[in-house]
C-alpha cells in the first residue's frame, strides 16, 4: 500500500486501480501489466510517476519483471484457479472495444483507424510492434485490407506523424514576443514526445517528413524569428535547431521506456544498483570533478531539468543572434 499521506499522490491513485483489476482478475497471472508508456499516455503522468507505479506494485509482489516481455501479473498475486482472460490485443478485445471493421467501410474512415489502431500500439509497445499484421488483428480484418490502404512503412510512419502533429496545433493566436512564441513551441512539442515517446525516432532532418501536420510546426518556428534581419539560411536553421534540440532530448524518453519495461527498474533503482561499479570507478581519481558532484544531494539531472536547461539555452542562443543581426 502507499506510504502514510501519499494515497492521494498520482502513482498511488493509479497503482490502487491496478492492484484492483490485479486482484479482481479484470489482469490475469501471466498477462501483461500497462506499460510505462501506456500510463503515461492514458494518465497523462510523467515518466518518473508512471515508473513509480510499476515499482509500488512489484514491491508488493503484484507483477514481475519479464526480459523481453514487460511487467506481467505475478503467479503469486491471483487465485491460480481464476480463469485467464484473453490478452487486451487479442482481436475479440479489440472487437468488444468497438474496433471491428464490418463489411466495406468507407476507405478514409478504414484508413483513420489504421492509424490510429498504429499509434496506440505504438504508445504502448514502442514502434517495432506497429506491424501491419499486428493493425490487421487488431482490427479483426485480413492484413491485406491494410496493405490496399497504406502503401509501405514509410507511408504508415508519415500519416502517424502526422496525425499526432495534428493532436498539437500550433495557436490561431501567439503569445506577445518571440522568444515567448518559440517557447510555448517546444513545450508543446515536449508535451507531444511525453505522450508519444516513438515520435521522436521518427522525425529526421535529413529526411524530413512531408507531413502537413508537423510542417506547421516549422513555419511556426520561422515565422516567429521572421523579419528580424535574419537571411533565408540563418531563418530555416533557427527553425531546425528548435526542432532538433526538443526531438533530441525527446529520443531518451523512449529508451527510459524500454529499459524500464525490459529491466523491471526504475531509473533510481538502476542507479541504486550500480552503486558499487560507480564508486569502484570514482575511487581510480581519474574523474575528480564528477566524483564531487556525485556525491552532492543538491545535484539533479533527468529527462525534465535536461530539458528545462537546453530550453534556456537554446532561446539565450537565439537572442544573441537576433541582437547580433540587430546592430
Amino acid at each position: 500500500m502507499a506510504p502514510d499521506g501519499e494515497s492521494g499522490a498520482p502513482y498511488a491513485r493509479i497503482a490502487a486501480e491496478l492492484r484492483r483489476q490485479i486482484i479482481t482478475g479484470a489482469i490475469g497471472a501471466g498477462e501483461r501489466v500497462p506499460s510505462t508508456r501506456q500510463i503515461m499516455r492514458d494518465h497523462g503522468v510523467a515518466m518518473a510517476t508512471a515508473s513509480r507505479v510499476l515499482a509500488l506494485l512489484r514491491q508488493e509482489g503484484l507483477v514481475e519483471a519479464v526480459p523481453g516481455v514487460g511487467t506481467v501479473v505475478s503467479g503469486r498475486s491471483v487465485d491460480p484457479g481464476r480463469p485467464r482472460r484473453a490478452g487486451r490485443h487479442a482481436p475479440a478485445a479489440a472487437a468488444q472495444a468497438g474496433e471491428r471493421v464490418p463489411g466495406r467501410p468507407d476507405a478514409e474512415v478504414f484508413l483513420d483507424r489504421v492509424v490510429r489502431r498504429a499509434i496506440e500500439i505504438a504508445d504502448a509497445e514502442g514502434m517495432p510492434a506497429a506491424t501491419m499484421r499486428r493493425i490487421a488483428t487488431d482490427l479483426a480484418v485480413p492484413t491485406v485490407s491494410v496493405h490496399h490502404r497504406v502503401r509501405g512503412r514509410e507511408h504508415l510512419v508519415t500519416l502517424m506523424a502526422d496525425t499526432v502533429f495534428a493532436g498539437y496545433p500550433v495557436p490561431l493566436r501567439p503569445p506577445a514576443g518571440w522568444r515567448a512564441q518559440l517557447e510555448m513551441l517546444c513545450r508543446t512539442q515536449w508535451a507531444m514526445y511525453r505522450r508519444h515517446p516513438w515520435l521522436a525516432h521518427v522525425v529526421s532532418l535529413t529526411r524530413p517528413l512531408f507531413a502537413p501536420n508537423a510542417m506547421a510546426h516549422t513555419e511556426w518556428a520561422m515565422r516567429a524569428v521572421a523579419g528580424r534581419g535574419l537571411d533565408a539560411t540563418t531563418l530555416v536553421h533557427v527553425a531546425a535547431m528548435v526542432g532538433n534540440f526538443v526531438r533530441g532530448t525527446a529520443v531518451n524518453l523512449d529508451r527510459e521506456a524500454d529499459a524500464v519495461q525490459d529491466t523491471g527498474l526504475t531509473d533510481d533503482e538502476w542507479m541504486h544498483a550500480q552503486r558499487e561499479s560507480l564508486a569502484a570507478v570514482l575511487r581510480t581519481g581519474a574523474f575528480p570533478i564528477l566524483a564531487g558532484i556525485t556525491t552532492r544531494p543538491d545535484v539533479d539531472l533527468n529527462i525534465d531539468t535536461l530539458f528545462e536547461f537546453g530550453l534556456a539555452r537554446t532561446l539565450d542562443g537565439i537572442s544573441a543572434l537576433l541582437d547580433e543581426h540587430a546592430r
